[in-house]
């Protein structure tokens, strides 16, 4: 019992360190890299949680330890990548002036992906789905976007304003009470789960299709469905 009790922590922490390693690439210009790593982060995180449930070792500090690690992984890696591409982008004349600082302001989303997972570890309504946009959604988002989109991002400066309003949409929907489905099956039947197998059968589509721009689309996609579900249940 004693080793076993650390396993889930261990794979936490490998999950944290993915994020550093992609930080790291990220400030370097290396967006592929990067987004490997938080890829990386991603599948160490599904599994920490569920190796903690099969060895029934779940614990207060597991818990607390997740949540550094997820902001690490998917806030601060993103944003980095967010910042160097601010920092390597045209600007418009009249946005020039702010370009010693207006990196910076990537790390705003970091800031709100801790806000989200707070909020998601003292909110009880988020067992069989979401409030508000998950963090590894939005990390992969980014990542993908940047990979599959950034020099086009990087050679029209009319995208430097339309990538702050970005942030600020990704801050708010990281916090935001809108309710996102969870890919969590009670059963596997097609009647209760329409949603969810239409939504896999789209994402699987566009990432064949396109790749890695693909994910970025699908992680669009997965918030536009969300909304739509979400409306059709409040009428």
């Amino acid at each position: 019992m004693g080793l076993k009790k650390h396993i889930p922590n261990a794979i936490t922490c490998c999950n944290l360190i993915s994020g550093c390693i992609a930080t790291v690439f990220a400030l370097m210009g290396n967006f592929p890299m990067a987004l490997l790593w938080i890829v990386m982060g991603a599948v160490f995180d599904f599994f920490d949680g569920m190796t903690a449930r099969l060895l029934h070792v779940s614990s207060p500090i597991g818990k607390e330890l997740d949540s550094l690690a997820d902001d690490v992984t998917f806030g601060v890696a993103p944003s980095a990548m967010i910042y160097y591409e601010l920092c390597a982008m045209d600007y418009p004349a009249f946005m020039e002036p702010l370009r010693p600082i207006l990196p910076y302001f990537a790390f705003l989303m970091a800031a709100f992906s801790a806000l989200r997972l707070a909020k998601f570890n003292l909110d009880e309504r988020q067992t069989t789905s979401f409030i508000g946009l998950p963090t590894p959604a939005n990390a992969l988002f980014w990542g993908a976007l940047l990979v599959g989109y950034g020099s086009w991002i990087e050679s029209t400066p009319v995208n430097a304003p339309l990538l702050v309003l970005m942030i600020l949409i990704s801050c708010y929907l990281l916090v935001s009470e809108i309710p996102m489905f969870a890919l969590k099956f009670k059963q596997w039947g097609w009647r209760g789960n329409e949603v969810k197998y239409i939504f896999v059968a789209t994402a699987a589509a566009l990432i064949v299709l396109l790749q890695v721009r693909g994910i970025a689309l699908t992680i669009a996609w997965y918030v536009f469905v969300s909304v739509l579900v979400g409306r059709q249940k409040t009428h």
